[in-house]
């Protein structure tokens, strides 16, 4: 949660979205640019926020891609943390990334967590439970080959923010800013002056020309 408050604070006007998953996935949060509403928002995650226990991979792909598939940025980005072992859903990872690739989101893919036990959430003593955990590390690879991204493997916070300040390297999206620079238009001042002498000096014109004729 840490390293994803701090890489999102290090995006500049990027809408990002959320898509949280279990079992099943939903959309935690739509695309948006309030970083302090995504803060509340990851804070939230929990393991009680989905009953429903597994890994719907192939479902947050689809999710995700529902979500950015009819905006019109030319960068869309889906990064993927998991640990790949695909046990739940109703849709194929691979074909979900097939689909987020037609809409041409590039998908990163995190392997995140290890083989064995791992510690998962509390019981009902408060003390730390543990189950047997896979890590596929084909299907992230295949995701990420199809998404036209690139794949990481992290095993801790500090590595884990290493990829993400790499992701964020590769993804910075040129802003275009238009500079406009106050002026003043002295023209009329000029014009106005310019047809003050044009008329004194046909006024003297005038004068000198009767002089020299009545002489």
């Amino acid at each position: 949660k840490d390293v994803a408050r701090k890489f999102i604070a290090g995006r500049f006007q990027d809408r990002i979205g959320l898509v949280v998953f279990s079992g099943e996935a939903y959309s935690r949060s739509p695309l948006t640019s309030d970083y302090d509403l995504l803060g509340e928002y990851i804070d939230g995650i929990s393991f009680d926020l989905i009953e429903k226990g597994g890994t719907a991979i192939g479902s947050s792909l689809a999710v995700a891609t529902n979500r950015m598939r009819e905006s019109d940025s030319k960068s869309k980005v889906m990064i993927l943390l998991s640990d790949g072992d695909n046990t739940a859903g109703n849709i194929d990872p691979i074909t979900a990334a097939e689909l987020a690739s037609a809409y041409d989101i590039k998908i990163y893919t995190i392997a995140i967590g290890k083989e064995g036990k791992v510690p998962f959430g509390k019981d009902f003593f408060g003390r730390t439970r543990y189950v047997e955990n896979t890590l596929d590390e084909t299907t992230l690879r295949k995701i990420a080959e199809i998404g036209h991204g690139e794949f990481y493997r992290v095993s801790d916070n500090k590595a884990l923010e290493s990829v993400f300040k790499l992701i964020d390297k590769y993804e910075k999206a040129e802003i275009k800013e238009n500079r406009f620079r106050d002026t003043t238009d002295f023209y009329p001042i000029y014009l106005k002056w310019a047809i003050v002498f044009f008329l004194l000096w046909m006024m003297l014109k005038s004068t000198f020309v009767s002089n020299v004729l009545q002489d």
